[in-house]
């Protein structure tokens, strides 16, 4: 078994970073991130603290706004336009999860597309699928200067393909459709030509099919949800899940167990959400070179 470290390979990806912001900010651009906390959710808060840290180490201008839980749509709606509207901030970001009087499915169209750091607006999301009418790759997509990529279907992509691990060919499995599974089974049919299979977690006869995945990624958010008896002896498991836990998190995926069958797999912590807070970062960087080229 192989530990796909996702720690490692960020580094990687921030070193190169690093150098972009540098050449920008001797343009006189300083890319300037504004993720927006409503509430006091401990995870939102973790996220929050997480990507200022990260933002103050790479260089990038983190201009963070908190707003009460009791804030109403309308004023919340106000705020992410005001925020649209000023030229000094590239990237924004709402924290998940949002308090139970707001949904992220009511905002997703209130956020600049140039901005719109994790692709929730739906020009951006459309971009996944209508560039299938263009056989665009997944290169392609990524390459595209105009282009933003939901970070954490991007982060899995890119820890795979840093890895040497082929698409082409594979049996490509996601457990779970929603926000992450579904641009990721997009991104994966764009890179490599693989047999994509999207299952939700209460499909029939779910570690039937587990079992023929080649590369077997997970995004319910249930502790230990993936078993050994549901994966493969040889496969590469993608752990995306994140379960808060007393002390910390885990993800979906029975990682002491099923580390004895996968030739690869992530850990959590340590595996996709270090990627994924790179990406948010990067996506931040592209957007401040669109947006001032």
């Amino acid at each position: 078994m192989k530990k796909l470290n996702g720690n490692k390979i960020a580094e990687e990806y921030r070193s190169e970073l690093k150098e972009e912001i540098s050449e920008l900010k001797d343009q006189g651009v300083n890319p300037t991130i504004a993720p927006v906390l409503v509430g006091d959710d401990p995870g939102a808060k973790v996220y929050y603290r997480t990507k200022k840290r990260l933002a103050e180490d790479l260089g990038i201008n983190y201009d963070g706004v908190k707003l009460d839980a009791d804030i109403s749509k309308k004023d919340l709606v106000g705020k992410i336009r005001e925020l649209n509207g000023d030229p000094t901030v590239h990237g924004l970001f709402v924290e998940l999860p949002l308090p139970e009087n707001l949904e992220i499915g009511e905002l997703r169209t209130e956020i600049d597309p140039k901005k719109d750091i994790d692709c929730i607006n739906p020009i951006n999301s459309g971009k996944l699928l209508s560039g299938g009418a263009f056989r665009a790759s997944y290169d392609d997509l990524k390459n595209d200067p105009e282009a933003l990529l939901p970070a954490t279907p991007y982060a899995v992509m890119e820890i795979l393909d840093y890895s040497g691990i082929d698409l082409e060919g594979t049996e490509f499995v996601v457990v779970g459709g929603g926000a992450v599974g579904l641009p990721l089974s997009m991104l994966a049919l764009r890179k490599g030509y693989s047999a994509v299979t999207i299952c939700e977690y209460q499909t029939e006869d779910l570690p039937e099919k587990t079992r023929q995945a080649d590369i077997l990624c997970s995004s319910v958010g249930k502790i230990d949800f993936i078993t050994e008896d549901m994966v493969s002896g040889g496969a590469v498991v993608v752990d995306i899940g994140i379960n808060e836990v007393e002390g910390g998190i885990t993800g979906d995926v029975d990682y002491e167990n099923v580390k004895e069958k996968a030739d690869y797999i992530t850990p959590v912590p340590g595996g996709v959400g270090p990627m994924t807070t790179t990406l948010i970062m990067a996506n931040t960087v592209k957007a401040a070179k669109l947006l001032t080229s």
